[in-house]
């Protein structure tokens, strides 16, 4: 395995990689300024981080629905099904991880191993034991055999923290270093369980350390998701033929095509918080803007949740919800004991994200 700052990185210099290269760099800049219009930044950091959980461990084929996921504040965890509890913990960990990096400005292999910590529950930490190889998932066979030595392993990834965070090592665009980085996490593949939700939270905890986003707000799995075979294509492809350039144009064109929905999702979630705060403010006396806030970080929320944020008894915060529900600006909905307040507005937003276009 080569070490990743002996490449030749002039051979990056084509123009296809440049042309997408240019509009992906023009893509994300213009998102971090959309979720720069957020006011209260919770609202990204709650609703999207959801969407990415859901979509990043289903290419895992841990799946769940939007609905089990809306309901994850509910006191009693245990009513949640195992693979909603799964997704949720990505969630816990891709937050772990942010504010480690934005706190150190470093992305460390301590912060990698407390990521997969998180996801999978356990102190497992790199792989030690020999045996691990990758399968194709429809014949069995196997595609591909990462490093199996521990010592060998634990080499890999300390030249891949240098890698990362030392930026006298190589002068190419972090877009581009990005891609290098998250196909060598890949194929070392460290960890027994995890390897792939975490090498995803890896890729945008990157874009946080290079100030390319201020928050994580930009997730590749939807992408990933939707080009699966494509994905695991070229990831191979680069191991047995050094494919790179048809690598590094993948990953250019799946952060440019995300940023684009990303930014329509923010609009429109911009869209609907505008439309309530009016109409709310003009129909309730009640009004404020930490009602507001409460309504669109939690795509369900409940009495709990608005008497901590608007610091009222129960009494107060349960006139407020009814009283949004006749207005149609919330719809009640009772599951188990718990009675949950929908916003009809931000759901559809979030269970509906648009599909990409894909080459």
């Amino acid at each position: 395995m080569r070490p990743l700052q002996k490449f030749d990185y002039s051979r990056f210099e084509t123009i296809p990689i440049l042309k997408r290269l240019n509009s992906a760099t023009r893509q994300l800049a213009e998102l971090k300024g959309k979720a720069a219009t957020i006011p209260n930044q919770a609202i990204l950091i709650n609703t999207l981080a959801i969407q990415e959980a859901k979509d990043s461990s289903e290419i895992e084929n841990i799946i769940t629905t939007h609905d089990e996921l809306f309901q994850e504040d509910l006191s009693a965890k245990s009513a949640l099904k195992p693979a909603a509890k799964e997704v949720l913990r990505y969630r816990e960990a891709l937050w772990e991880g942010y504010h480690s990096v934005a706190q150190s400005e470093l992305l460390t292999n301590q912060t990698i191993l407390q990521i997969q910590s998180t996801l999978e529950q356990n102190n497992a930490g790199f792989r030690r034991v020999p045996g691990t190889a990758l399968k194709n998932e429809q014949t069995g066979e196997t595609v591909y055999t990462p490093p199996q030595d521990q010592h060998e392993i634990q080499t890999f990834m300390q030249d891949l923290e240098t890698f990362i965070n030392d930026p006298e090592l190589c002068s190419i665009d972090p877009l581009i270093k990005m891609a290098l980085i998250h196909h060598r996490f890949e194929s070392i593949h460290p960890f027994y369980d995890g390897n792939g939700r975490t090498g995803r939270i890896i890729n945008v905890l990157y874009l946080v350390k290079e100030n390319l986003l201020n928050i994580p707000t930009l997730y590749l799995s939807r992408y990933i998701l939707q080009t699966k075979q494509t994905y695991y294509r070229l990831l191979q492809q680069v191991r047995t033929e050094d494919s790179w350039e048809e690598w590094i144009e993948y990953i250019l064109t799946a952060i440019e095509q995300t940023s684009i929905h990303t930014i329509k999702t923010i609009s429109q979630i911009k869209d609907a918080f505008q439309d309530y705060k009016l109409r709310i403010r003009a129909q309730h006396k009640f009004y404020s803007q930490d009602l507001i806030n409460n309504l669109f970080t939690h795509p369900y929320t409940k009495i709990e949740f608005i008497q901590k944020d608007l610091k009222v008894s129960r009494i107060t915060a349960t006139r407020y919800l009814d009283e949004l529900c006749t207005t149609n600006f919330l719809h009640k909905r009772k599951i188990g004991r718990t009675n949950f307040y929908i916003n009809p507005a931000l759901v559809p937003i979030l269970s509906n994200p648009p599909k990409f276009q894909l080459p």
